[in-house]
Protein backbone atom coordinates (compact mmCIF):
# COMPACT_ATOMS: atom_id res chain seq x y z
CA UNK A 1 0.00 0.00 0.00
CA UNK A 2 0.80 4.22 -0.61
CA UNK A 3 2.69 4.69 2.68
CA UNK A 4 3.07 8.37 1.79
CA UNK A 5 -0.53 8.83 2.11
CA UNK A 6 -1.32 11.76 4.51
CA UNK A 7 -2.82 10.84 7.57
CA UNK A 8 -6.02 11.41 7.59
CA UNK A 9 -6.28 9.17 4.13
CA UNK A 10 -4.25 6.08 5.85
CA UNK A 11 -6.32 3.12 7.25
CA UNK A 12 -7.46 4.27 11.08
CA UNK A 13 -6.70 1.59 13.42
CA UNK A 14 -9.29 2.51 16.62
CA UNK A 15 -8.52 1.31 19.94
CA UNK A 16 -11.03 1.28 22.63
CA UNK A 17 -9.10 1.78 26.31
CA UNK A 18 -5.94 3.11 27.52
CA UNK A 19 -5.26 0.76 30.17
CA UNK A 20 -1.69 -1.18 29.20
CA UNK A 21 -2.77 -2.57 26.29
CA UNK A 22 -4.23 -0.09 24.36
CA UNK A 23 -1.41 2.31 25.35
CA UNK A 24 1.02 0.01 24.28
CA UNK A 25 -0.50 -0.46 20.92
CA UNK A 26 -0.54 2.86 20.62
CA UNK A 27 2.90 3.64 21.20
CA UNK A 28 3.85 0.65 18.69
CA UNK A 29 2.25 1.71 15.87
CA UNK A 30 3.80 5.22 16.02
CA UNK A 31 5.85 4.63 12.87
CA UNK A 32 3.35 2.90 10.67
CA UNK A 33 1.27 3.94 8.13
CA UNK A 34 -2.07 4.31 9.84
CA UNK A 35 -4.58 6.78 11.53
CA UNK A 36 -4.55 5.66 15.10
CA UNK A 37 -7.51 6.94 17.27
CA UNK A 38 -7.55 6.12 21.06
CA UNK A 39 -11.09 6.06 22.69
CA UNK A 40 -11.32 6.30 26.46
CA UNK A 41 -14.17 7.47 29.22
CA UNK A 42 -11.19 9.05 30.87
CA UNK A 43 -8.04 11.09 29.47
CA UNK A 44 -5.30 9.52 31.29
CA UNK A 45 -3.49 6.79 32.05
CA UNK A 46 -4.23 4.42 35.13
CA UNK A 47 -1.52 2.60 36.91
CA UNK A 48 -3.85 -0.19 38.05
CA UNK A 49 -1.11 -1.96 40.68
CA UNK A 50 -1.10 1.01 42.85
CA UNK A 51 -4.81 1.79 43.26
CA UNK A 52 -4.21 -0.10 46.60
CA UNK A 53 -1.89 2.60 47.63
CA UNK A 54 -3.91 5.97 46.58
CA UNK A 55 -7.01 3.81 48.59
CA UNK A 56 -5.00 3.62 52.01
CA UNK A 57 -2.79 6.86 51.52
CA UNK A 58 0.09 5.40 50.69
CA UNK A 59 0.33 7.21 47.16
CA UNK A 60 -1.99 10.59 46.16
CA UNK A 61 -3.74 9.94 42.85
CA UNK A 62 -2.02 12.01 40.34
CA UNK A 63 1.37 9.80 41.05
CA UNK A 64 -0.62 7.21 39.40
CA UNK A 65 -1.72 8.59 36.79
CA UNK A 66 -0.86 10.21 33.47
CA UNK A 67 -2.52 12.64 30.62
CA UNK A 68 -3.13 10.39 27.20
CA UNK A 69 -2.77 13.48 25.55
CA UNK A 70 0.99 14.42 26.90
CA UNK A 71 1.63 10.49 26.72
CA UNK A 72 1.69 11.07 22.71
CA UNK A 73 2.59 14.20 22.11
CA UNK A 74 4.41 14.84 19.19
CA UNK A 75 3.08 11.32 17.80
CA UNK A 76 1.62 12.53 14.16
CA UNK A 77 -0.72 10.26 13.72
CA UNK A 78 -2.30 9.63 17.82
CA UNK A 79 -5.90 11.16 18.09
CA UNK A 80 -7.26 10.67 20.80
CA UNK A 81 -11.09 11.21 21.92
CA UNK A 82 -13.08 11.65 25.50
CA UNK A 83 -15.79 9.33 25.09
CA UNK A 84 -18.54 6.67 26.36
CA UNK A 85 -18.09 3.51 23.77
CA UNK A 86 -21.92 2.32 23.85
CA UNK A 87 -21.68 -0.58 21.37
CA UNK A 88 -20.31 -2.05 17.70
CA UNK A 89 -21.78 -2.19 14.74
CA UNK A 90 -19.62 -4.58 12.77
CA UNK A 91 -21.88 -4.36 9.64
CA UNK A 92 -20.83 -0.65 9.60
CA UNK A 93 -17.41 -0.65 10.33
CA UNK A 94 -18.13 1.80 13.27
CA UNK A 95 -18.71 1.97 17.16
CA UNK A 96 -21.05 4.11 18.63
CA UNK A 97 -20.61 6.42 21.04
CA UNK A 98 -21.92 9.59 22.57
CA UNK A 99 -19.80 11.29 20.01
CA UNK A 100 -21.57 10.04 17.75
CA UNK A 101 -20.18 7.22 15.37
CA UNK A 102 -16.59 6.63 15.05
CA UNK A 103 -15.69 4.35 11.91
CA UNK A 104 -12.59 2.18 11.78
CA UNK A 105 -10.75 0.04 9.16
CA UNK A 106 -9.23 -2.21 12.14
CA UNK A 107 -10.90 -2.22 15.65
CA UNK A 108 -8.95 -2.96 18.78
CA UNK A 109 -11.02 -3.85 22.66
CA UNK A 110 -8.60 -3.04 25.18
CA UNK A 111 -11.39 -2.21 27.64
CA UNK A 112 -10.20 -4.39 30.35
CA UNK A 113 -12.21 -5.57 33.10
CA UNK A 114 -14.82 -5.13 35.41
CA UNK A 115 -15.39 -6.46 39.38
CA UNK A 116 -17.85 -9.47 39.10
CA UNK A 117 -20.21 -9.64 42.09
CA UNK A 118 -20.66 -12.80 41.60
CA UNK A 119 -24.60 -11.68 41.21
CA UNK A 120 -24.82 -10.94 45.11
CA UNK A 121 -27.16 -8.09 45.41
CA UNK A 122 -26.00 -6.95 48.82
CA UNK A 123 -22.73 -7.09 47.78
CA UNK A 124 -22.75 -4.67 44.66
CA UNK A 125 -24.89 -2.56 46.84
CA UNK A 126 -22.93 -2.17 49.69
CA UNK A 127 -19.17 -3.46 49.39
CA UNK A 128 -16.38 -1.11 47.75
CA UNK A 129 -14.54 -2.01 45.14
CA UNK A 130 -10.92 -0.65 44.00
CA UNK A 131 -10.76 -0.89 40.05
CA UNK A 132 -10.32 3.02 39.61
CA UNK A 133 -8.87 5.99 40.51
CA UNK A 134 -12.49 7.03 42.13
CA UNK A 135 -12.83 3.59 43.85
CA UNK A 136 -9.82 4.55 45.24
CA UNK A 137 -10.86 7.66 46.29
CA UNK A 138 -13.84 6.71 47.83
CA UNK A 139 -12.68 3.87 49.71
CA UNK A 140 -9.53 6.16 51.16
CA UNK A 141 -12.52 8.67 52.24
CA UNK A 142 -15.52 6.26 53.57
CA UNK A 143 -12.72 3.71 55.74
CA UNK A 144 -11.55 7.51 57.45
CA UNK A 145 -15.03 8.22 57.85
CA UNK A 146 -16.32 5.65 59.24
CA UNK A 147 -13.07 6.10 61.82
CA UNK A 148 -14.40 9.20 62.95
CA UNK A 149 -17.91 8.27 62.85
CA UNK A 150 -16.69 4.88 65.52
CA UNK A 151 -15.17 7.75 67.93
CA UNK A 152 -19.10 9.17 68.57
CA UNK A 153 -20.52 5.41 68.36
CA UNK A 154 -21.79 4.05 71.68
CA UNK A 155 -23.64 0.85 71.10
CA UNK A 156 -20.38 -2.11 70.96
CA UNK A 157 -21.62 -3.74 67.78
CA UNK A 158 -21.90 -0.66 65.69
CA UNK A 159 -18.46 0.66 66.54
CA UNK A 160 -17.16 -2.52 65.71
CA UNK A 161 -18.69 -2.97 62.82
CA UNK A 162 -16.96 0.46 62.07
CA UNK A 163 -13.75 -0.40 62.76
CA UNK A 164 -13.51 -3.74 60.72
CA UNK A 165 -12.13 -4.06 57.77
CA UNK A 166 -13.17 -7.62 55.42
CA UNK A 167 -11.49 -7.76 52.54
CA UNK A 168 -12.88 -10.70 50.19
CA UNK A 169 -9.95 -12.59 47.44
CA UNK A 170 -7.26 -13.44 48.63
CA UNK A 171 -5.30 -12.78 44.71
CA UNK A 172 -2.59 -9.81 44.91
CA UNK A 173 -4.98 -7.10 45.09
CA UNK A 174 -6.62 -8.81 48.41
CA UNK A 175 -3.26 -9.46 49.61
CA UNK A 176 -1.71 -6.18 49.07
CA UNK A 177 -4.28 -4.16 50.24
CA UNK A 178 -4.74 -6.13 53.44
CA UNK A 179 -0.77 -5.69 54.14
CA UNK A 180 -1.32 -2.03 53.38
CA UNK A 181 -4.01 -1.49 55.57
CA UNK A 182 -2.27 -3.88 58.44
CA UNK A 183 0.76 -1.38 58.50
CA UNK A 184 -1.41 1.39 58.69
CA UNK A 185 -3.17 0.31 61.94
CA UNK A 186 0.36 0.03 63.37
CA UNK A 187 2.54 3.29 62.09
CA UNK A 188 -0.53 5.93 61.41
CA UNK A 189 -3.80 5.28 63.42
CA UNK A 190 -2.14 5.34 66.68
CA UNK A 191 -1.66 8.99 66.33
CA UNK A 192 -4.14 9.93 64.14
CA UNK A 193 -6.82 7.98 66.69
CA UNK A 194 -5.53 8.13 69.74
CA UNK A 195 -9.15 7.97 71.50
CA UNK A 196 -9.44 5.12 69.61
CA UNK A 197 -9.02 1.44 70.93
CA UNK A 198 -7.41 -0.02 67.84
CA UNK A 199 -6.61 -2.77 69.49
CA UNK A 200 -10.27 -3.50 68.65
CA UNK A 201 -9.78 -2.82 65.08
CA UNK A 202 -9.83 -6.52 63.19
CA UNK A 203 -8.36 -6.84 59.45
CA UNK A 204 -10.06 -10.33 57.99
CA UNK A 205 -8.53 -11.76 54.36
CA UNK A 206 -11.25 -14.11 53.57
CA UNK A 207 -10.84 -16.40 50.47
CA UNK A 208 -12.72 -19.04 48.70
CA UNK A 209 -10.33 -21.30 47.52
CA UNK A 210 -7.72 -23.28 49.98
CA UNK A 211 -4.67 -20.64 49.49
CA UNK A 212 -3.94 -17.22 48.92
CA UNK A 213 -2.28 -16.00 45.57
CA UNK A 214 -3.96 -19.18 43.92
CA UNK A 215 -1.84 -18.83 40.60
CA UNK A 216 1.28 -18.42 42.54
CA UNK A 217 4.12 -21.47 44.18
CA UNK A 218 3.01 -22.96 47.11
CA UNK A 219 6.16 -21.50 48.54
CA UNK A 220 4.34 -17.99 48.07
CA UNK A 221 1.32 -18.56 49.11
CA UNK A 222 2.58 -20.23 52.49
CA UNK A 223 5.13 -16.87 52.95
CA UNK A 224 2.59 -14.44 52.03
CA UNK A 225 0.24 -15.98 54.80
CA UNK A 226 2.75 -15.58 57.35
CA UNK A 227 3.71 -12.52 56.78
CA UNK A 228 0.10 -11.08 57.02
CA UNK A 229 -0.55 -13.28 59.94
CA UNK A 230 2.70 -11.52 61.90
CA UNK A 231 1.24 -8.06 60.82
CA UNK A 232 -2.09 -9.13 62.64
CA UNK A 233 -4.73 -9.96 59.76
CA UNK A 234 -6.93 -12.94 60.18
CA UNK A 235 -7.07 -15.10 56.82
CA UNK A 236 -9.66 -17.42 56.51
CA UNK A 237 -10.20 -19.62 53.30
CA UNK A 238 -12.08 -22.23 51.89
CA UNK A 239 -14.34 -19.28 52.79
CA UNK A 240 -16.88 -17.25 51.23
CA UNK A 241 -18.74 -13.94 52.00
CA UNK A 242 -22.55 -14.57 51.00
CA UNK A 243 -24.12 -11.25 51.76
CA UNK A 244 -23.32 -7.66 53.52
CA UNK A 245 -26.37 -6.13 54.89
CA UNK A 246 -26.76 -4.01 58.00
CA UNK A 247 -23.42 -3.66 58.81
CA UNK A 248 -22.80 -7.98 58.93
CA UNK A 249 -20.82 -9.93 56.29
CA UNK A 250 -21.99 -13.27 56.51
CA UNK A 251 -20.02 -16.65 55.11
CA UNK A 252 -23.16 -18.76 56.43
CA UNK A 253 -26.81 -18.18 56.85
CA UNK A 254 -26.39 -17.17 60.54
CA UNK A 255 -22.79 -16.38 61.10
CA UNK A 256 -21.13 -13.13 60.33
CA UNK A 257 -17.91 -10.33 61.07
CA UNK A 258 -19.40 -7.20 62.03
CA UNK A 259 -18.58 -4.34 59.64
CA UNK A 260 -19.05 -1.35 57.43
CA UNK A 261 -15.62 -1.68 55.58
CA UNK A 262 -15.88 -4.57 53.37
CA UNK A 263 -13.15 -4.48 50.31
CA UNK A 264 -14.49 -6.85 47.77
CA UNK A 265 -11.25 -7.69 45.43
CA UNK A 266 -12.76 -11.56 44.86
CA UNK A 267 -13.42 -11.50 40.81
CA UNK A 268 -13.27 -9.57 37.45
CA UNK A 269 -15.51 -9.55 34.42
CA UNK A 270 -14.33 -9.10 30.97
CA UNK A 271 -16.06 -5.83 29.26
CA UNK A 272 -17.29 -7.33 26.08
CA UNK A 273 -18.97 -4.47 24.40
CA UNK A 274 -22.72 -4.75 23.11
CA UNK A 275 -22.42 -5.79 18.74
CA UNK A 276 -19.73 -8.07 19.44
CA UNK A 277 -21.20 -11.64 17.78
CA UNK A 278 -22.26 -13.32 21.01
CA UNK A 279 -20.62 -16.58 19.80
CA UNK A 280 -17.45 -14.84 21.11
CA UNK A 281 -18.40 -14.02 24.30
CA UNK A 282 -17.49 -16.49 27.15
CA UNK A 283 -19.60 -16.95 30.17
CA UNK A 284 -17.52 -14.23 32.28
CA UNK A 285 -17.96 -11.63 29.08
CA UNK A 286 -14.77 -11.82 28.12
CA UNK A 287 -13.84 -12.52 23.95
CA UNK A 288 -12.55 -15.40 22.39
CA UNK A 289 -9.79 -14.55 20.28
CA UNK A 290 -7.10 -16.55 17.84
CA UNK A 291 -4.01 -16.94 18.44
CA UNK A 292 -3.43 -13.34 17.11
CA UNK A 293 -5.90 -11.58 18.77
CA UNK A 294 -8.85 -11.52 16.20
CA UNK A 295 -12.47 -11.93 17.69
CA UNK A 296 -13.86 -15.02 16.41
CA UNK A 297 -16.19 -14.60 13.21
CA UNK A 298 -15.09 -11.24 12.71
CA UNK A 299 -12.19 -10.28 9.82
CA UNK A 300 -10.64 -6.39 11.34
CA UNK A 301 -11.69 -6.40 15.12
CA UNK A 302 -8.80 -7.42 17.39
CA UNK A 303 -9.23 -7.76 21.26
CA UNK A 304 -6.24 -7.65 24.02
CA UNK A 305 -5.69 -7.86 26.91
CA UNK A 306 -8.14 -8.67 30.29
CA UNK A 307 -11.14 -8.65 27.92
CA UNK A 308 -8.97 -11.32 25.37
CA UNK A 309 -10.08 -15.00 26.17
CA UNK A 310 -6.79 -16.43 24.62
CA UNK A 311 -6.26 -20.27 25.06
CA UNK A 312 -2.97 -21.75 23.94
CA UNK A 313 -1.57 -25.48 25.01
CA UNK A 314 0.50 -23.50 28.13
CA UNK A 315 -3.05 -21.91 29.24
CA UNK A 316 -6.09 -24.35 28.24
CA UNK A 317 -8.27 -22.14 30.30
CA UNK A 318 -6.80 -18.73 29.15
CA UNK A 319 -3.81 -16.85 29.61
CA UNK A 320 -4.20 -14.81 32.62
CA UNK A 321 -5.44 -11.62 33.35
CA UNK A 322 -2.40 -9.69 33.56
CA UNK A 323 -0.55 -6.53 32.15
CA UNK A 324 2.54 -8.02 31.16
CA UNK A 325 0.31 -10.20 28.74
CA UNK A 326 -1.80 -7.34 27.53
CA UNK A 327 1.36 -5.53 26.58
CA UNK A 328 3.25 -8.48 24.60
CA UNK A 329 -0.14 -9.01 22.68
CA UNK A 330 -0.29 -5.14 21.81
CA UNK A 331 3.35 -5.77 20.16
CA UNK A 332 2.20 -8.47 18.25
CA UNK A 333 -0.78 -7.09 17.06
CA UNK A 334 0.86 -4.13 15.90
CA UNK A 335 3.05 -5.54 13.95
CA UNK A 336 0.36 -8.29 13.10
CA UNK A 337 -1.37 -5.13 11.45
CA UNK A 338 1.01 -3.41 9.70
CA UNK A 339 1.10 -7.40 7.87
CA UNK A 340 -2.41 -7.49 7.06
CA UNK A 341 -1.83 -4.35 5.32
CA UNK A 342 0.83 -5.98 3.14
CA UNK A 343 -1.52 -8.87 2.96
CA UNK A 344 0.74 -11.15 4.60
CA UNK A 345 -0.33 -13.93 6.95
CA UNK A 346 0.09 -12.81 10.92
CA UNK A 347 2.17 -14.42 13.18
CA UNK A 348 0.98 -15.82 16.34
CA UNK A 349 1.02 -15.12 20.03
CA UNK A 350 3.21 -16.86 22.61
CA UNK A 351 3.47 -15.56 26.17
CA UNK A 352 6.23 -15.10 27.65
CA UNK A 353 5.99 -15.33 31.30
CA UNK A 354 8.80 -13.23 33.47
CA UNK A 355 7.55 -13.98 37.14
CA UNK A 356 4.78 -12.65 39.15
CA UNK A 357 5.06 -10.78 42.34
CA UNK A 358 3.15 -9.78 45.52
CA UNK A 359 4.19 -7.06 48.02
CA UNK A 360 2.82 -7.91 51.53
CA UNK A 361 4.31 -4.47 53.34
CA UNK A 362 7.62 -3.03 53.43
CA UNK A 363 10.22 -5.35 53.55
CA UNK A 364 7.57 -8.03 52.68
CA UNK A 365 7.04 -9.34 49.40
CA UNK A 366 7.03 -12.84 47.58
CA UNK A 367 8.35 -13.35 43.93
CA UNK A 368 8.43 -16.21 41.44
CA UNK A 369 10.42 -16.34 38.64
CA UNK A 370 9.88 -18.55 35.83
CA UNK A 371 12.62 -20.69 36.17
CA UNK A 372 11.02 -21.86 39.17
CA UNK A 373 13.55 -19.67 41.69
CA UNK A 374 11.67 -17.84 44.14
CA UNK A 375 12.57 -15.64 46.41
CA UNK A 376 11.15 -13.17 49.16
CA UNK A 377 11.54 -10.99 51.96
CA UNK A 378 13.84 -7.70 51.92
CA UNK A 379 14.44 -8.82 48.33
CA UNK A 380 11.49 -9.17 47.09
CA UNK A 381 9.88 -6.22 48.52
CA UNK A 382 12.62 -4.13 46.63
CA UNK A 383 12.63 -6.50 43.73
CA UNK A 384 9.04 -5.03 43.59
CA UNK A 385 9.62 -1.24 44.38
CA UNK A 386 12.44 -1.06 41.27
CA UNK A 387 9.90 -3.08 38.86
CA UNK A 388 6.42 -0.64 39.92
CA UNK A 389 8.99 2.32 39.46
CA UNK A 390 9.82 1.06 35.67
CA UNK A 391 6.44 0.89 34.96
CA UNK A 392 5.22 3.87 35.92
CA UNK A 393 4.18 5.88 33.30
CA UNK A 394 6.15 9.52 33.26
CA UNK A 395 9.25 10.84 35.17
CA UNK A 396 7.13 12.76 37.66
CA UNK A 397 5.39 10.24 38.56
CA UNK A 398 8.65 7.55 38.83
CA UNK A 399 10.17 10.68 41.30
CA UNK A 400 6.94 11.62 43.26
CA UNK A 401 6.26 7.63 43.85
CA UNK A 402 10.27 7.06 44.74
CA UNK A 403 10.32 10.40 47.30
CA UNK A 404 6.92 9.30 48.57
CA UNK A 405 7.97 6.05 50.01
CA UNK A 406 11.70 6.85 50.84
CA UNK A 407 9.81 9.66 53.23
CA UNK A 408 6.84 6.82 54.30
CA UNK A 409 10.08 4.11 55.03
CA UNK A 410 11.22 5.97 57.76
CA UNK A 411 8.00 8.15 58.78
CA UNK A 412 4.29 7.43 59.26
CA UNK A 413 3.59 11.46 58.53
CA UNK A 414 2.52 11.48 55.52
CA UNK A 415 -0.10 13.92 54.81
CA UNK A 416 -2.96 11.70 52.43
CA UNK A 417 -5.44 10.61 54.79
CA UNK A 418 -7.36 13.54 53.72
CA UNK A 419 -11.54 13.25 53.52
CA UNK A 420 -11.28 16.12 50.56
CA UNK A 421 -14.58 14.66 49.50
CA UNK A 422 -17.10 12.38 51.70
CA UNK A 423 -18.18 9.38 50.36
CA UNK A 424 -22.08 8.58 50.29
CA UNK A 425 -23.00 5.26 48.76
CA UNK A 426 -26.27 7.37 47.67
CA UNK A 427 -24.53 9.52 45.49
CA UNK A 428 -22.80 6.25 43.93
CA UNK A 429 -26.50 4.76 43.17
CA UNK A 430 -27.87 8.17 42.01
CA UNK A 431 -24.82 8.80 39.31
CA UNK A 432 -26.19 5.64 37.15
CA UNK A 433 -29.44 7.37 36.83
CA UNK A 434 -30.03 11.08 36.40
CA UNK A 435 -27.09 12.70 36.78
CA UNK A 436 -25.01 10.50 34.67
CA UNK A 437 -27.66 11.10 31.90
CA UNK A 438 -27.39 14.58 32.35
CA UNK A 439 -23.63 14.44 32.35
CA UNK A 440 -23.70 12.38 29.04
CA UNK A 441 -26.23 15.06 27.33
CA UNK A 442 -23.98 17.99 28.42
CA UNK A 443 -20.97 15.98 27.29
CA UNK A 444 -22.64 15.26 23.93
CA UNK A 445 -23.85 19.49 23.39
CA UNK A 446 -20.46 20.45 24.13
CA UNK A 447 -18.55 17.92 21.77
CA UNK A 448 -20.82 17.06 19.19
CA UNK A 449 -18.78 19.01 16.27
CA UNK A 450 -18.01 17.99 12.58
CA UNK A 451 -14.76 17.28 13.88
CA UNK A 452 -15.10 15.14 16.54
CA UNK A 453 -17.79 13.17 15.13
CA UNK A 454 -16.66 12.33 10.58
CA UNK A 455 -13.83 11.40 9.28
CA UNK A 456 -12.07 14.33 7.14
CA UNK A 457 -8.48 16.28 8.16
CA UNK A 458 -8.36 15.26 12.03
CA UNK A 459 -10.61 12.60 12.94
CA UNK A 460 -13.86 10.78 13.50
Amino acid sequence: MDTNLPVAAQPRVVIVGGGFGGLRLAQELADAPVQVVMVDRNNYHNFQPLLYQVATGALEADSIAYPVRKIFAGQKNFFFRLADVRGVRPADNAIETNLGDIHYDYLVLATGSLTNFFGIESIEKNAMQIKSIPNALNLRSFIFQNFEQALLENDPEKKQALLNIVVVGGGPTGVEISGSLAEMRKRVLPGDYPELDLGKMQIFLVEAGPALLGPMSKKSQQDAEGYLKELGVKVLTNTSIKGLENGRAYYSDTEYIPTENLIWAAGVNGTALPGIPAAAVTRNKRVTVNRWNQVEGEANIFAIGDLANMVTEDAPKGLPMLAPVAQQQADLLAKNIERLLKGEKPEEFNYFDKGVMAIVSRNRAVVDMPNGWHFKGFLGWLSWLFIHLILLVGFRNRIVALVTWAFSYFSSGQALRLIIRPFNKRDVKDSTGKKAAEHAAATLEYNATPSAVQRPATVG
